[in-house]
């Protein structure tokens, strides 16, 4: 099948994505254009698909790796999310 070269990725796919509304959604409160950022967004994904569909075949080797770094950036960005959100909540003036 052709997308089983895709499963040993398959938490990235998933976690990323929820990143992405993630960060998407900071970018809202911090009061950025929804619209441009909307565009940016799927600017964004559909360059990840790309090299993601491209370098999937060079990666295949180090997909553990991979995958290990990938979560724990998607954690940290995460983390750095709710905490920028969290003090933007205590304090509006926050910047």
């Amino acid at each position: 099948m052709v997308l089983d070269a895709y499963i040993p990725f398959i938490g990235l796919l998933i976690f990323g994505n929820i990143e992405n509304l993630i960060l998407a959604s900071q970018g809202v409160v911090k009061g950025a254009n929804p619209l441009k950022l909307g565009i940016a967004s799927i600017i964004c994904v559909i360059i990840w698909l790309i090299i993601g569909t491209i370098g999937t075949n060079l990666a295949m080797a180090y997909s553990n790796v991979i995958e290990f770094v990938g979560g724990l950036a998607i954690f940290v960005l995460g983390l750095q999310s709710m905490i920028e959100s969290a003090r933007y909540n205590e304090d509006p003036e926050y910047k």
